[in-house]
């Protein structure tokens, strides 16, 4: 770490800490040359997510947009915001620890509706409904189906 008085690349941490949301380590050093001390900050650097959708078109990944969807498909479900927020979450930490840059629609939203069918299978319904784009009432009982046997152990 260069020191900012003598420009001596040489300094020793004396204190480190984590701010108070533990996203960041505060770092008190002492330059090595000209013995004096200069706070710095740590923080992870965070890649950068783009959502290629469908269409191919690509923008980057919007924490909102997803909690939006959620919070339609649990409308009037006993989901708390906690919940919710949990979700996203695990979903975020699934699609950062994949480490990769440009990640597919359908795989979040796979993930979603995998998370909103263990929280709450009315909210998954609905979800699926609209992100599957059900055209009819088959598919939507195909769907329902598939939901009702993986509940119920074959015999």
């Amino acid at each position: 770490m260069k020191c900012p008085f003598c420009n001596n690349l040489e300094s020793k941490v004396v204190d480190s800490r984590p701010t108070d949301d533990g996203h960041v380590i505060r770092r008190r050093r002492e330059c090595i040359g000209c013995g004096e001390r200069f706070t710095t900050y740590e923080k992870i650097e965070e890649i950068p997510m783009i959502i290629v959708k469908k269409n191919g078109m690509r923008e980057s990944y919007n924490r909102m947009k997803v909690l939006n969807g959620i919070i339609r498909a649990c409308e009037k479900r006993p989901v708390t915001m906690e919940q919710m927020e949990a979700l996203i979450d695990r979903i975020e930490m699934t699609l950062h620890s994949s480490m990769e840059k440009e990640i597919q629609s359908e795989w979040v939203g796979e993930l979603v509706m995998s998370g909103l069918k263990d929280l709450d299978e009315v909210a998954y319904v609905r979800f699926a409904s609209v992100y599957r784009q059900f055209k009819d009432i088959n598919t939507f009982i195909t769907e329902l189906t598939k939901l009702l046997n993986e509940k119920t152990p074959l015999k």
